[in-house]
């Protein structure tokens, strides 16, 4: 991680950190082709010099960069790395809040990974994680990148009073639970949407910063960040038309440690799954069953009771729900080695019952 040197270090500031992404993109012909672009290209110290001149009085920014990427690229070091550096920054006094730059693609990912390992802490201290990004490459006429940065920042300042701390996102001028920030669209510059109900981020909505409050309430302890080597290795199947019993069993004599099940509708999967689902339980691999469909809830024992072994996902789309998977299977091991009878299963529900924002 390199760090960009700035006098107002050591002096209460905002951190912006740099992951990368179309907001840190180049176009070689930004005003004919802007899509045609290679994200994770500008530093994250050039993206804050953009907007310095309108930064509210009295605001100073530190930046580091901690990767440089296409998100598409994302890796489970790099979220190590970054929560690790998420949970410094909070835990430094001189830091107010923080702004993490980041690509679109798996912003989703990285929303629900920081909320579940530093959404507590980030409340306790009573500061503000602001996840944000952009649609067009920096370079791009009219890019929205600038803006986008602009309002994460200022939500990152503004007074506790206005809204508790935790792990937000901003996009397009509107603010959310950073776990409820995904991509819907491949090429729409609206494609970035709150999958509930957002703010303004000029006016925080009452009944929005209530559903905040009660899933902050039942938020009660973050899980550990799994070490660079140490998280467990998830894929995501897809149930589809013509699903074949191979796609589970090719599974069962691998490393893997838990299979994210992209169900049709409620969340159902082809029966030909069921008999190398049942083994793969026997294995030891973890199950969780969620949607394919991109929207809606997983509920227990719908649209067919369970196999044993296996959870449905509540609102957690296939991406975030195979990162609270991880996130849950790391919490076991870690517990188990500390002599706890914890499960995985008692990790993940603790994120299942989490209230949607309505």
């Amino acid at each position: 991680m390199s760090t960009i040197e700035n006098p107002s270090e050591n002096s209460p500031h905002i951190l912006v950190l740099g992951m990368g992404g179309t907001i840190a993109g180049l176009a070689s012909n930004p005003a004919a082709k802007p899509l045609q672009y290679e994200a994770g290209q500008v530093e994250v110290a050039s993206l804050l010099a953009h907007v310095r001149s309108v930064i509210p009085e009295g605001i100073s920014l530190v930046s580091k960069q901690v990767a440089n990427i296409n998100s598409r690229n994302l890796t489970e070091s790099l979220l190590t790395l970054l929560g690790e550096a998420v949970r410094e920054a909070l835990a430094n006094s001189f830091v107010q809040g923080v702004v993490v730059t980041h690509g679109t693609d798996t912003i989703e990912e990285t929303g629900v990974f920081l909320q579940m390992t530093c959404g507590k802490y980030a409340q306790n201290l009573g500061k503000r994680v602001i996840l944000t990004g952009a649609m067009l490459p920096s370079n791009a006429p009219k890019a929205d990148g600038p803006s986008n940065l602009l309002d994460a920042i200022r939500w990152a300042s503004t007074p506790i009073d206005n809204c508790p701390g935790g792990i937000y996102a901003v996009m397009d001028g509107r603010g959310c639970l950073a776990m409820d920030l995904a991509k819907r669209h491949g090429s729409a510059l609206n494609a970035p949407i709150q999958t509930s109900p957002s703010s303004s981020v000029g006016l925080i909505n009452p009944s929005w910063l209530s559903g905040v409050k009660a899933v902050q309430e039942l938020w009660t302890e973050d899980l550990p960040i799994p070490k660079e080597n140490e998280w467990p290795w998830v894929e995501i199947l897809t149930s589809h038309a013509g699903a074949r019993s191979e796609t589970i069993t090719h599974w069962l004599n691998s490393k893997v440690k838990g299979l994210v099940l992209a169900g049709t509708g409620m969340g159902g999967f082809h029966d030909a799954w069921r008999d190398s689902l049942v083994a793969a339980v026997k294995h030891g691999i973890a199950l969780v069953r969620t949607t394919r469909t991109g929207a809606g809830e997983t509920l227990a024992d719908l649209p067919e009771k369970d196999i044993g072994g296996c959870l449905a996902s509540g609102s957690l789309s296939a991406p975030r729900a195979r990162i609270a998977l991880q996130l849950s299977l790391n919490a076991e091991k870690q517990a188990q080695a500390a002599g706890k009878s914890l499960t995985w299963q008692d990790f993940f529900a603790r994120i299942v019952v989490l209230p949607v924002i309505r």
